[in-house]
């Protein structure tokens, strides 16, 4: 029987883009993982998502095996990027452009 710990490895392993947050991408459910989505989306790469409201064990978990109390939570290539406030500072200044395009070429080849 799987853990909750080992689903969200699987996760962060089988998506090069994957953003934890509240609600989806079409319709979230907070302003912090609204601003997260509208980043990420404009960077023009598709991006994997888990919504945490339908998903208490993986909200309850994620935070202690990231290390990272909030959501949401953006990880890259199974790496923790951060949350809202980073992710919208990198897509500023053109960080997040060039990390997400290489994550996604990455993947792709």
């Amino acid at each position: 029987m799987s853990t909750t710990i080992d689903t969200i490895k699987e996760q962060i392993s089988n998506n090069p883009i994957l953003l934890y947050m509240k609600g989806n991408p079409q319709m979230p459910q907070c302003g912090f993982s609204s601003q997260a989505v509208q980043a990420l989306m404009a960077c023009g790469e598709k991006f994997a998502f888990v919504n945490i409201l339908d998903n208490p064990d993986i909200r309850a978990e994620l935070p202690k095996y990231a290390n990272w109390p909030t959501f949401p939570q953006l990880w890259v290539s199974g790496e923790l990027v951060g949350g809202c406030d980073i992710i919208v500072e990198m897509y500023q200044n053109g960080e997040l452009q060039t990390l997400i395009s290489e994550a996604s070429a990455n993947a792709a080849s």
